[in-house]
């Protein structure tokens, strides 16, 4: 195990996650001052997630041809630039800007989804799991230090509230892009005795693939479509103040991360599919419990739920899918899967501002069912045919 691939991954996460959580809590509710009409609260974030899915396949072949690390290094200095732009437009009250800004913000996350793919590449296939997890599990740090920067920093300039919070990452942004300058390439093996590769459409088709792909993609966007709207529900819609609000979605994604202290372990213990029906189960009482949800504590709850379920779901249907294809072909698969998930995540942020306010919480927590099940019965299904995935 390349334990300083793996430490220097863990720091670009950190610093990452703490800009994703920001934007997550404080998104819609600048989107909310700001956008022409209360409906299009959450469309910053969502167009956030539009960045991620369009610039999936550009970050994964970029870094087929330049590599990993220059690859990072070259994102997250653009993702310092895009949250100045960002801050810049908050104090500028354009709503416009602000899209931009969480555009190009966006488009660095595709890059920072590779990086556990990159964990991967940097141990032994049995450690796959663990590597993933390790990697994930610093996101914990980014759950306690995204939401205080975000209360601490909010005031921080004159230019406009929230602006100072955006600039604090722009700068912690910048120490990320310095230590992933010492990242260290790994090197791909050829596909096969003779070198070629298959076609996507050939790896695409095969079961542990659609499995991989659709958990990680229900996964996403199921946890995307809750998150985004959880802060409108909880400050707009009821009136808890922002300091509440906060502790519910660093909550969430505290539940979303310190899993991965054990995922790594209970998958080489269950095995895969085992874990994607824990994943399902935590997912659906989330939804059950959001359903039930009037106080902050259940609220809390089931956003926990909702992130139980992610982690597990998620890191299995990485490590799924590193089994779908061979080294040569990874950039390609890697890249068909992520536009999979972040165009799944894109629809999800887009809408779920619209459904909250046409429609309610319940509604929303209701569409997410079927999405669940589907994965479920397509485990069911296609499990015979994923017993070389499982051995």
């Amino acid at each position: 195990m390349r334990s300083r691939n793996i430490l220097i991954l863990a720091i670009g996460q950190v610093a990452g996650l703490s800009g994703l959580i920001i934007v997550v809590l404080l998104g819609g509710i600048i989107g909310a001052d700001l956008a022409p009409s209360p409906s299009w609260a959450t469309l910053p974030i969502g167009i956030m997630t539009v960045g991620v899915a369009l610039f999936a396949i550009p970050a994964a072949l970029l870094m087929k041809r330049i590599g990993r690390r220059r690859g990072f290094v070259a994102g997250a200095i653009v993702a310092s630039l895009a949250y100045l732009l960002a801050a810049y437009a908050v104090a500028r009250g354009s709503f416009f800007l602000f899209c931009i800004g969480l555009l190009f913000i966006g488009g660095n996350l595709a890059f920072i989804q590779q990086f556990r793919f990159a964990a991967v590449e940097s141990v032994q296939p049995r450690y796959a799991g663990r590597a993933v997890s390790l990697v994930l599990v610093a996101s914990v740090a980014a759950g306690f230090l995204g939401p205080q920067i975000a209360a601490f920093t909010q005031a921080w300039l004159q230019a406009g509230l929230y602006s100072g919070s955006f600039v604090s990452i722009a700068i912690l942004y910048a120490v990320a892009a310095a230590a992933l300058f010492f990242y260290q390439d790994t090197s791909a093996q050829q596909a096969g005795p003779d070198g070629s590769e298959r076609r996507l459409l050939e790896i695409a088709t095969q079961p542990v693939y659609l499995v991989a792909v659709l958990a990680g993609a229900v996964a996403s966007g199921v946890m995307t479509f809750i998150m985004t709207a959880t802060p409108l529900e909880l400050h707009t819609v009821h009136g808890f103040s922002l300091q509440q609000t906060s502790r519910v979605i660093q909550g969430h994604a505290v539940a979303m991360y310190l899993p991965s202290l054990f995922t790594g372990f209970v998958l080489e213990r269950l095995g895969v599919l085992r874990v994607v029906a824990l994943g399902i189960l935590s997912m659906l009482a989330s939804a059950v419990l959001g359903i039930a949800s009037r106080e902050l504590v259940q609220f809390g709850g089931a956003l926990i739920l909702l992130g139980i379920g992610w982690n597990l779901l998620f890191v299995a249907g990485t490590v799924l899918l590193g089994r779908s294809y061979r080294p040569a072909e990874r950039f390609k698969a890697q890249a068909a899967n992520e536009f999979t998930i972040f165009g799944t995540q894109a629809l999800a942020s887009l809408s779920a501002g619209t459904v909250l306010f046409r429609a309610d919480w319940i509604t929303l927590n209701l569409i997410t069912l079927p999405l669940l099940l589907l994965v479920a019965i397509a485990v069911l299904v296609l499990r015979p045919r994923l017993a070389p995935a499982r051995a």
